[in-house]
Order: C-alpha cells, then structure tokens, then sequence
C-alpha cells in the first residue's frame, strides 16, 4: 500500500455515489456529479471563519477552528428531526443503503429510529435514552422477526449492530461534528495533507453548501482515509452530509466508500418530548 496515488485528486470533479430519497421513501443510486466550479473559491464569508493557514500552520487548522466554533451553536440546539441517508463499509463489505426517519435531543441524549428502507426492514424501530432502560436499546424487528417481540439489547451488542458500523449512542449531527474535531486534532500532527473549499453549485438535495474537501495522498498508517468531504449547510452553518474514501487499491481504480451520512429534511427545535422516546407511544408499532 505504500504508492503514491496522488494522480487521482482532480480537485476539479467530485464523483461518488449519491442516495437520493424519493417520496415514497425509496432509494435510487445514481452517478453524482457534485457540480463544483473548476477553481477553488473563496468561501471564508460562507463560513465565519478565516480559511487561510497562518505560517507553517497545518492546512485543516481552519477547518478545526470552524467546528470549535460552532460546536457550542450546535450543542444549544435541544433536539431535531431528519431523515438520514447512510451507507457504511463494515469489515471491508459495503452495506445496503438505509433511509431512517430520526428524531435526537441532546438533553438527555435520546435518539428514535424507524428504517424506511430497505423494504425488508422497513418500519423496524429502535429508541434509545441515556440513563434510562439500563442504557440500553429497545427494538423491534420486522417480519418473522417480530415475533421476538420488543427487545432491550446492550448498544454495541451483536444484535443492536447488525448492519450499522456505529452504535445508536454515536448518532447526531453533534457527534458527527466531535468525531471530525478527533480525527482533525489527529491528523492535524501530521504532513501530507492537502484541504480545499467549494461552494459554486454545490448542493445536498436541494441544499446550498460549502464542501470542505480533505486529501491524504500517500496511505499512511496514522490516517484512516484517503479523501473526505463534508457539506456545510450554508444557512444553518451545520454539516449536513459527511462522506469518505479508502486509498484506491491499484492504478486507475475510484476509491472504495468507507462511509456516507446524509441528513435531509432538517427540522430544529421542534419541541420533541418525552413519548418520542417510549415505546408506548401510540404512533409507534412496537409489538
């Protein structure tokens, strides 16, 4: 793995794989092309922050200096709701795409998922809350699954993770953002590091977006990926879409998806209670 596959930056395109979520509730994967000027564009005013390195100062300092700031904003937000589009790699094997409807309150920590794709999980719901239910999750399955009826399964159990690469108690938009300042901090301690900003024409569903792109040429074994996007929301000043790629296997090869988040549908604030996170709550079906 120690080759050079710097030739495969094109600062200019922004190819991958994008999971466009249909009224019905569907997936449709198609060929994206994020549609990004050809030049690196300006974008300090889009993000509040100064963009340009002081002297030898690593390039992703302005990026952690941005998710510094607003992290604070973000954390003040008591709770939301979103439908999130996600496709992870886990041991090496790319999962299906899954669509769930989220609701998150950062006070206690309380997270409500109901997968709406793919069809055979379709309305399988989990509900965690921090410090309640012995901090576990309770689920449900679907199918002849159900059956099992409602279950309080440890979080990073086998069972609460099958299909997921993070636990339930990793999901959010804030701890999207705290694992970005981790792995920032990390490798802001070492060279080979190339970042740029896009923001003509880019967008995530129908989303205006700034797209801070992060290139680690060389595979080292202090990096955990080849290149990483991640879409700000240029209203709400949030990352809204986070994606990254391993190191191309051999010449000429797209970099293989190591995982994709996409929060659509971003509503703050919208008063979520208690119930929202109890499974006797009559809008749910758990059995």
């Amino acid at each position: 793995m120690k080759v050079n596959f710097a030739f495969l930056h094109n600062v200019g395109r922004c190819v991958g794989l994008s999971l466009l979520v249909t009224a019905c509730g569907s997936v449709t994967a198609v060929s994206q092309e994020t549609q990004m000027a050809t030049q690196e564009t300006k974008v300090a005013s889009r993000l509040d922050v100064n963009l340009t390195p002081a002297v030898n100062e690593h390039p992703l300092m302005p990026v952690i200096r941005w998710a510094e700031k607003e992290r604070p904003k973000l954390a003040q937000i008591e709770d939301y709701t979103t439908l999130l589009t996600k496709q992870e790699s886990i041991e090496g094997v790319i999962q299906e795409a899954q669509v769930l409807e989220v609701k998150v309150r950062h006070k206690p920590f309380s997270v409500y998922t109901k997968i709406r794709f793919p069809k055979q999980k379709n309305g399988q719901e989990a509900i965690y809350v921090e410090g309640k239910n012995e901090d576990k999750v309770i689920g449900h399955g679907v199918g002849v699954q159900r059956a099992a009826g409602t279950l309080h399964l440890a979080t990073e159990g086998r069972f609460a993770m099958d299909g997921h690469k993070y636990p339930i108690t990793q999901m959010g938009i804030l701890n999207l953002v705290d694992e970005l300042l981790e792995v920032g901090h990390k490798d802001s301690k070492y060279g080979e590091c190339e970042v740029k900003y896009y923001d003509q024409n880019v967008k995530v569903a129908d989303r205006e977006c700034v797209m801070i792109q992060v290139i680690h040429p060389y595979p080292r074994p202090n990096f955990t990926f080849f290149e990483a996007r991640i879409y700000v929301d240029k209203e709400l000043n949030l990352p809204i879409r986070y994606e990254s790629y391993d190191w191309p296997k051999k010449q000429g090869e797209a970099p293989a998806l190591l995982e994709a988040y996409t929060y659509q549908n971003l509503k703050l604030n919208v008063g979520l209670k208690d119930i929202d996170f109890d499974p006797a709550n009559p809008a749910y079906r758990y059995p």
